[in-house]
């Protein structure tokens, strides 16, 4: 009977505890901090786009777009995305390389399609970028780096050019650590497995990359944001192993044909 008083007593205790433990923290607060984040990465979504937009050639060719944006819409409806946050531009620029910024826009280089041999392994790298935005990692990025202050500052008109440059080129040309390009590329791998996608192209690509490397420039630009390409290529075969999926093809040979064909005549007008 005591036994029972007083398990009864440590769990009353423990109640009001909690209760007034939960009180302490200003709730009101916490959650207009809340919003006040999500009002602010959707304005500097829009206002890093708008940078990209001015600054470089958009690609409206609609057999490249389309082709893209199937395997987008792919990735997205197997594994419980919202597609319409997903904003996808295609850049026509010679660097390989792909990266998110906030607010769901999705930046891809006519370089990367021209680089991959396959769309599986353009499919890997939309994917691990896909995983960056739906883990928060764009954001969770330049908070830590700029600040919070900082980028409401840039919204609100009072950042200046210079810091939205720099702000820009910290999502473009510099790597997350490797905590967080690890937990990309497992989710990327998972989002590939859920669409039936085979994820082992994508580490195909990865060691292409980083033996192509010290061949020309425009290869340092994935490869200096996603360091570690052998290793990650490593783990990536390795997570995969043992996961029966009955693969299908990312895009048919013909629509991967005409992609190709579409990005090579604006390399070679």
């Amino acid at each position: 009977m005591k036994k029972i008083l007083f398990q009864g007593f440590v769990l009353v205790s423990l109640f009001w505890g909690l209760w007034f433990g939960l009180r302490q923290f200003d709730w009101v607060k916490i959650l207009h901090i809340q919003q006040l984040t999500d009002e602010t990465e959707k304005k500097l979504g829009d206002l890093f786009w708008d940078v990209f937009k001015r600054t470089d050639k958009e690609v409206t060719d609609p057999t490249v777009l389309n082709a893209v944006d199937t395997v987008v819409t792919a990735i997205c409806s197997a594994n419980e995305i919202d597609r319409a946050y997903i904003k996808v531009h295609v850049l026509e620029k010679d660097e390989i390389n792909a990266f998110a910024l906030p607010s769901g826009h999705l930046i891809v280089y006519t370089g990367l399609l021209s680089e991959a041999d396959s769309p599986e392994e353009m499919t890997g790298v939309i994917g691990h970028e896909l995983a960056h935005i739906e883990l928060n990692h764009v954001m969770e990025k330049l908070v830590t780096e700029v600040g919070l202050s900082v980028l409401i500052s840039m919204t609100a008109g009072a950042g200046g050019a210079e810091a939205i440059k720099s702000a820009i080129k910290l999502l473009s040309s510099t790597a997350f650590d490797r905590g967080l390009e690890k937990e990309a590329d497992i989710k990327a791998v998972d989002y590939l497995l859920n669409a039936r996608f085979n994820p082992e192209p994508f580490a195909n690509f990865l060691y292409k990359l980083s033996k192509k490397e010290s061949e020309s420039m425009k290869y340092l630009t994935w490869i200096s944001t996603h360091p570690a390409s052998k290793e990650r290529a490593e783990y990536i075969i390795e997570y995969s192993k043992g996961k029966k999926v009955d693969f299908k093809p990312v895009l048919s040979i013909s629509t991967w044909g005409r992609l190709q064909a579409a990005i090579n005549k604006k390399d070679n007008p």
